[in-house]
């Protein structure tokens, strides 16, 4: 059988619909530890250098199952067919490689739709590959955005499929793990670019000051979407309620913790914002439906492969740092849980403030891997795993 590619969409539909098939990635072990393919339900995967194959052939392909079906993964194509035709020479009947590499499983978007009533439809852009979310409004023909990646063609595509016209796009905060696309987007289409002061103020992003409390509408219905500042991750970060029904949280409310605080190096003067709007949160309805900026992994989601939760389970899910009852104590867990940001963080940072720009391989480089935002246990894990 000819060797054929397949491109990340697949890769995702077959994941999602547990087909038989092994995975079969051939970076180097270093990079292949940093980011991988994740799935919401268990797959075979295994690691096996492209250089390997190029050594040691027979050995190498010894490693991969007889008779399997196998989709190759490589850091952008052409290892992967290399090894895609040494496998079909030795007899492997299904054998596909990736198109474009890595990269475009990092890019993946997966739109979801979250709820469509009374005149407006509100979208999840799942991003497999940075375990990211962000989100599309639209009532009649106009849509806007929250927190879109830089894959600034799918959500034109997306905006045209349901004929509507990109109206305003949104920041929750000034990201640091991911390149944004709000201002390309707004470039390209007129729409508004919104953001919070307290991030961008000294950036060049072009962005229009956020109010806290102000109300953003579409032309022709009542639906609307609030403005309410929740500082703490950042400075400026901000969280946006549709209808008084959904919370779009950015990275204040995760289903799984909150926003860390010390991406800034200001780890106790955010602590402080963070502490006061996690009080702010508690006041919040209950009933609340949360939409994350973020996720930590795939059993956070619905049957439905949504990343959607009440506030009153996201409370009581995460208690331990809800229930901390003075900024002392807040503070203190934020600093017995700090763990050192990735260094391309504060690149990302410079360039979604258009304060420096980089080439699209550069971009390409900063934007993969998995996002570290949340304030986590991780480091007091780590204490009693060593203990």
């Amino acid at each position: 059988m000819a060797l054929t590619s397949y491109e990340a969409k697949d890769l995702f539909q077959w994941l999602t619909a547990k087909e038989n098939f092994l995975v079969l990635d051939v970076r180097n072990e270093k990079d292949f530890g940093r980011f991988q393919v994740e799935s919401p339900y268990p797959f075979n995967i295994i690691n096996v250098s492209y250089y390997d194959f190029m050594e040691i052939e027979e050995e190498s392909v010894a490693r991969v199952p007889k008779g399997c079906v196998v989709r190759i993964i490589c850091a952008q194509e052409g290892s992967a067919k290399y090894v895609g035709e040494i496998l079909v020479k030795h007899g492997f009947e299904d054998v596909r490689y990736l198109t474009g590499g890595i990269k475009t499983w990092g890019n993946l978007l997966v739109p979801k739709l979250v709820r469509e009533e009374n005149g407006y439809s509100l979208y999840q852009f799942i991003r497999p590959g940075k375990a990211s979310c962000s989100y599309g409004l639209s009532s009649g023909n106009e849509m806007m955005l929250f927190d879109p990646s830089r894959n600034i063609e799918f959500y034109l595509d997306f905006a045209k499929s349901k004929n509507c016209k990109i109206i305003k796009t949104f920041e929750t905060h000034l990201q640091a793990d991911y390149i944004s696309g709000s201002r390309i987007i707004a470039e390209q289409t007129g729409a508004e670019f919104w953001g919070n002061d307290g991030d961008f103020k000294n950036t060049k992003a072009g962005h229009i000051p956020l109010i806290d409390g102000d109300k953003h509408t579409f032309s022709d219905s009542d639906t609307e979407v609030a403005v309410m500042f929740t500082p703490g991750h950042t400075p400026g970060s901000t969280s946006f309620i549709v209808n008084d029904t959904f919370m779009i949280s950015g990275d204040m409310v995760f289903i799984q913790s909150l926003g860390r605080p010390d991406l800034g190096g200001k780890a106790v003067e955010w602590a402080v914002l963070l502490y006061e709007s996690m009080l702010k949160i508690k006041e919040l309805d209950k009933d609340l439906l949360v939409l994350p900026g973020h996720y930590m992994d795939w059993n956070e989601a619905t049957e439905d492969l949504l990343f959607c939760m009440d506030l009153g389970h996201v409370i009581e899910r995460n208690k331990d740092v809800y229930a901390i009852s003075s900024e002392d104590d807040f503070i203190k867990y934020i600093q017995n849980n700090m763990r050192k940001q990735p260094d391309e963080y504060a690149l990302i940072r410079l360039a979604n403030g258009n304060l420096e720009q980089f080439d699209p391989e550069k971009e390409e480089e900063l934007d993969l891997g998995k996002n570290e935002c949340a304030a986590t246990a991780y480091a007091e894990a780590q204490k009693e795993a060593a203990a």
